[in-house]
């Protein structure tokens, strides 16, 4: 029986290199950053006997040809680390490098034999060799000169004391490792990607409103009434308005108010059903206005600060046009008509899905590329995308990919609250950032385990977990049963666990009446027709959400989500955690009572070591909601919280 053995593949590339991190499952998904970042990456590096090692961390934004490096540092028990800027948006390609460093070798050795005792006439004569290889390879004439003369230096030193202190010089080492011979130098097996996102991917502040409500209950605003909900969501502290879809909507099988199955004359329909004789997703609703409308909300929104989200909502009215034009990317019954959607027993007969993966899907997944590429055109850079976890992951690699490397700065939310790996391989396949289970995580133990899970490696490396304590879809029981402390409650912890949140509009009124007890839905649901509301009814948030907003805008550790850290407080009911910069300089803690019925107090623990206070030390620390200061002394303080009266504390540490 033959055998084949196994060919012999660079002998001298025998370096060990294993563990990179950070990785997403091996590097067969990119890792997240955001522009201005510095990325640390760390790797086990080590090989056989005693040669003193090098490495450099490679890395490279696609579409460059030249590699730029930065050199690792050992850090112990054969551990390295190095680090790099990300000065641009784009994706990366970084990779380790490492080989033996036969100069510094050589010196170690020459001291030890020094040291022992031993001649070093033949040592120093290997080392002179060495010297004279790096000045032969030089390019540049002063380094040559330079180790020309380390080499004639070296080799008239008497004695040898002082042979081993040329040798020494770190000057010389230097310019040895400069122009070290890389030949036969050790790659890592996997080059792995980085993307690089906007600073918005990582802090933002969503207002979600239905640009055709707020002027009457019985029609639709336009664009430019609608300029009015811009300036309020700027008021509040907002800086991105997500819109639900603003195209034309169906007519046939409309849904009424309430979800009702037959729409009655003047109900507006779902904009979730869309596309009819008007247009389809590169239109929008003739009530609205027109595309030069739009242009001119989008730029008013530009002008207050504000970035226009749009919803990118993957399904098609029995009207849209595409029904007509492109029946081959519907799913068909046996009898040759198209399926609505159903996710039984309930039945959607206003909404056709599309089928990715028919014969037709090539030419579909590029028609959605193109309908992105038309609103990125008209100045939309934000999308919230519809039920992603219906459409296959291939095509959301495929399209956010393809989006991406045109444009950088686009920013994809994943809608999708299915099932845990369906969200998090979303996210792993270009999705910028992910609604979460946080509305449905309302104890001590489930914020603190769900909310560690989603800041914290492995999943912080591709998932940025957006908190929403409320959606047109969903009115959780919490918000229903607490009222309004239960309101600011929730507006504060998905405000400060993460640095991405938003809200519903009708929240700051603390909307909270179900269409029927145990529904999510809201009784009366904008989604099926046209709200006015009074934003300045008797107990409204407004001025709250507003010093939320600019508390956290204020506070830079309040900026990223990885610096999130729970600590000790003896009460159940009460959560505390925090937040700080990498220097310091700015020390967040937040107190809220989850019980939005009771008072609740106890001692919470404060990581004075971490801080450097000591443990009989005073200290100051702002309460920002009140404006309120204290002393703290030590590691374990006091906090009261009243429900009816703040039921959340946001303190800064002052030095």
């Amino acid at each position: 029986m033959s055998r084949v053995i196994r060919p012999i593949d660079a002998p001298r590339r025998t370096v060990v290199i294993e563990s990179i991190e950070p990785a997403v499952d091996d590097g067969r998904y990119p890792i997240k950053r955001e522009v201005g970042a510095i990325l640390e990456v760390s790797a086990d590096i080590f090989k056989d006997g005693h040669d003193v090692l090098v490495a450099y961390l490679r890395y490279r934004r696609d579409g460059e040809r030249a590699w730029r490096e930065a050199p690792m540092r050992h850090i112990d028990n054969d551990r390295w680390a190095g680090a790099f800027a990300l000065g641009e948006t784009g994706r990366y390609r970084y990779t380790v490098e490492a080989l033996p460093e036969p100069f510094l070798s050589w010196v170690a050795d020459l001291e030890k034999r020094h040291a022992g005792g031993q001649d070093l006439a033949s040592a120093v004569g290997e080392g002179l060799a060495l010297i004279r290889a790096a000045a032969a390879r030089a390019t540049v004439a002063a380094d040559r000169a330079a180790l020309t003369a380390y080499a004639d230096r070296l080799e008239h030193a008497r004695p040898a004391p002082q042979a081993v202190a040329v040798a020494a010089d770190p000057a010389l080492a230097t310019l040895m490792t400069r122009h070290l011979d890389r030949a036969e130098a050790t790659r890592a097996e996997r080059e792995l990607e980085l993307v690089v996102d906007p600073e918005r991917a990582r802090f933002a502040a969503w207002y979600e409103f239905f640009p055709r409500s707020g002027t009457s209950a019985d029609r639709s605003a336009t664009f430019k009434e609608a300029e009015a909900q811009l300036a309020r969501a700027a008021a509040m502290g907002f800086d991105t308005v997500y819109l639900p879809p603003i195209h034309p909507i169906g007519l046939a099988h409309r849904k009424g108010r309430n979800n009702a199955l037959e729409a009655a004359a003047g109900d507006p329909g779902s904009p979730w059903a869309i596309g009819s004789a008007d247009g389809g997703y590169t239109a929008v609703h003739p009530d609205l206005g027109t595309l030069e409308d739009f242009d001119r909300f989008v730029e008013a929104a530009r002008r207050l600060g504000l970035e226009v989200a749009l919803d990118f909502a993957i399904q098609c009215s029995p009207d849209h046009p595409w029904v007509r034009e492109h029946p081959e990317w519907f799913f068909h019954r046996p009898d040759g008509t198209i399926k609505y959607a159903e996710n039984p027993p309930k039945k959607y007969q206003d909404i056709y899905p599309l089928n990715f993966q028919g014969e037709a899907a090539p030419a579909l997944w590029e028609e959605m590329r193109r309908i992105l590429e038309f609103w990125i055109g008209r100045g939309v850079g934000t999308f919230r995308v519809d039920n992603p976890h219906t459409k296959p992951v291939k095509f959301w690699e495929w399209l956010i990919r393809a989006v991406k490397d045109a444009h950088p700065d686009v920013v994809l939310l994943a809608e999708a609250f299915t099932r845990p790996k369906m969200m998090k391989v979303l996210a792993k396949s270009g999705f910028t950032q992910s609604y979460t289970y946080f509305t449905w995580r309302n104890t001590k133990q489930e914020l603190t385990d769900y909310l560690t899970e989603i800041t914290t490696p492995p999943v912080a490396e591709y998932f940025r977990g957006n908190l929403w304590p409320n959606t047109p879809d969903i009115l959780h029981e919490t918000l229903q049963r607490g009222g309004r402390p239960a309101f600011k409650t929730r507006l504060v912890l998905a405000a400060t666990l993460s640095s991405l949140y938003g809200i519903y509009s009708g929240y700051e009124l603390c909307e909270n009446v179900p269409r029927e007890p145990g529904s999510e839905e809201y009784l009366n649901s904008e989604k099926y027709e046209y709200k006015a509301r009074d934003w300045n009814a008797p107990g409204n948030l407004v001025d709250y959400v507003t010093r939320i907003n600019r508390i956290r805008r204020d506070n830079r550790a309040l900026h990223a989500s990885t610096n999130l850290r729970f600590y000790g407080a003896d009460n159940p009911d009460i959560l505390f955690y925090g937040k700080m910069t990498p220097e310091r300089d700015n020390v967040v803690f937040v107190a809220v009572n989850l019980d939005p019925f009771a008072t609740h107090a106890c001692q919470v623990d404060v990581p004075i070591g971490e801080l450097g206070i000591g443990a009989a030390q005073s200290y100051r620390v702002h309460e920002l909601v009140s404006d309120a200061w204290y002393e703290w002394r030590g590691a374990r303080n006091y906090v009261e919280l009243h429900p009816s009266v703040e039921p959340a504390q946001i303190f800064v540490l002052q030095r």
